[in-house]
């Protein structure tokens, strides 16, 4: 049979931002670009334009480097977003405008307060307009998964005769089932004849999760892109996730019509970095990127899979870019074995100034465990920091004091802007010290809203890995640090959260989408 090609469209860098806490910068959205390419991902959607001028700098750095994948920029059916969108693209070698609008009865009365002809002409002139800048126009009905049927297929063919060429079904509630959500996607093909001039997109949230089945289930019957998201991040409950879709058409081939150009070998990788950015660790049971993915405790499997893999494990970990040998490299490892255990990971940095800084790091860390591993270097990698980005606070050093009978106390060593400080505090516990200490010299009137602990590897030696939520002005922003000590780690990410939350404060913030 021969198989048609299944357009994947990320949204990771637009939807998947919008999670709260999930806020990158600039330079951070471009390294998540240039893994999405590396993956061979279709299509990237880079942001929202008009949402703010770093958001417009952000898309414009993307379209500038990036070369293989399309880039998309998303804007609401109106002139203005519509014009900043083309601008953000003006440099790119592919580039696509996402026009949308909502189209459930819900939406046009209280949300946009606009009668169905109203959302007609719109569509019409907001795909019009957007083929100014590009022959590669998406158009997304909002909500449609809740709109009646028979005005949902008039807009599909108002926005086809207008020029657009991808037609996008968003379930923007996670409202669908499978079988319901198939039915839908069948129903329009049969009911608008012209989409067969166009490709048939979906888009689904994951509210009761159920985006990925519905997603594989619109497929069947007749969809060939899917928007998702690495790790399936995005607002509320998230998106379809990039790597159980891919996947699940790479292993069930028996049961879909189409193929992927996926490089399912960048699966980990991209997984690894986007939660280092953003701070949301992989929960262990995630299906294909959590740690517990292709682990096996119980007797039974452990004697199958030992007998033959294939009684217990539908999938290779070394086709998602996992590596059955794990202990890499020691203190003695210089920067040439480095290099190539970086290079199999798929995680080798381009630039050679990135590659010496986590060289450098990678010594720190095998100064102070013995064995160095896969998920440590994810780790290093991931910590890296392009020399583009500025950072107003700087982690120096910490002494933390903790005993039975004394109060605990910190006194840290930070940079602001340049200059060094050292501060103390008393704390309920060393990390609540070392938290106290920071704020006592930043002042930051941030809330600290989450605090989470991870092993990076087995072994007491382990690097422990920390998250910090703080949340200042309705601006959330999650930060990590990693370290063998968990209280340094701790104080790493508390102010690399501050970082994110400098990086923020002259933000509008994100309008949202489908």
């Amino acid at each position: 049979m021969n198989k048609e090609h299944l357009t994947i469209f990320d949204t990771t860098l637009r939807d998947g931002e919008q999670s709260p806490g999930a806020s990158m910068t600039g330079e951070e959205k471009l390294r998540i670009a240039m893994v999405l390419e590396k993956m061979k991902v279709d299509v990237i959607e880079a942001g929202f334009a008009i949402a703010n001028k770093s958001e417009l700098n952000a898309i414009d750095k993307i379209a500038q480097t990036i070369r293989e994948s399309v880039i998309c920029s998303l804007a609401r059916a109106r002139s203005d977003d519509i014009d900043i969108a083309g601008q953000s693209l003006r440099t790119a070698q592919r580039p696509r405008i996402h026009t949308f609008i909502a189209t459930s009865p819900l939406h046009m009365q209280y949300k946009l307060k606009m009668t169905p002809a109203q959302v007609l002409e719109a569509t019409n002139d907001a795909v019009r307009r957007a083929r100014r800048y590009t022959d590669d126009v998406e158009f997304s009905c909002e909500d449609a998964s809740r709109s009646d049927f028979d005005f949902l297929c008039r807009v599909i063919e108002t926005a086809i005769t207008a020029g657009a060429t991808t037609i996008n079904i968003p379930d923007t509630v996670g409202y669908g089932e499978p079988h319901e959500f198939g039915m839908l996607i069948q129903r329009i093909m049969e009911k608008v004849p012209a989409v067969t001039q166009i490709i048939l997109s979906v888009h689904c949230h994951n509210d009761l999760g159920l985006a990925v089945a519905n997603s594989l289930s619109a497929v069947r019957h007749g969809a060939r892109q899917i928007e998702c998201t690495i790790n399936g991040i995005g607002e509320r409950a998230g998106n379809a996730a990039l790597e159980e879709i891919v996947m699940a058409i790479h292993t069930r081939s028996d049961l879909f019509p189409v193929t992927t150009a996926i490089n399912t070998q960048q699966i980990v990788p991209a997984s690894r970095l986007l939660s280092n950015i953003i701070g949301f660790p992989v929960q262990p049971n995630k299906a294909i990127v959590g740690a517990n993915a292709f682990t096996h405790e119980a007797g039974i499997h452990q004697d199958g899979v030992l007998k033959k893999r294939d009684t217990y494990e539908i999938m290779r970990a070394e086709d998602v870019g996992l590596q059955s040998n794990k202990l890499v490299l020691g203190k003695h490892s210089g920067k040439s074995a480095l290099r190539d255990r970086l290079q199999q990971l798929g995680i080798l940095p381009d630039d050679d100034s990135l590659f010496d800084e986590a060289y450098q790091q990678f010594k720190i860390l095998a100064d102070k465990k013995h064995d160095i591993y896969d998920e440590d270097l994810y780790t290093v990698i991931g910590n890296i920091t392009p020399t583009a980005v500025a950072h107003k606070f700087h982690f120096i050093s910490l002494d933390a004091q903790s005993s039975t009978h004394q109060t605990p106390s910190a006194t840290i060593r930070l940079a602001i802007d340049g200059t060094e400080y050292s501060t103390q505090a008393p704390g309920s516990g060393p990390i609540d010290a070392t938290f106290s200490a920071i704020e006592k010299k930043v002042a930051s009137g941030s809330i600290l809203e989450h605090y989470l602990v991870n092993s990076i590897s087995g072994g007491t030696d382990s690097q422990g890995e920390v998250t910090v939520r703080l949340q200042r002005n309705g601006h959330i922003a999650n930060g990590t640090g990693a370290d063998t000590d968990i209280i340094i780690a701790s104080a790493k990410a508390y102010i690399n959260a501050l970082n994110i939350l400098e990086n923020c404060a002259g933000k509008s913030g994100h309008l949202g989408g489908v």
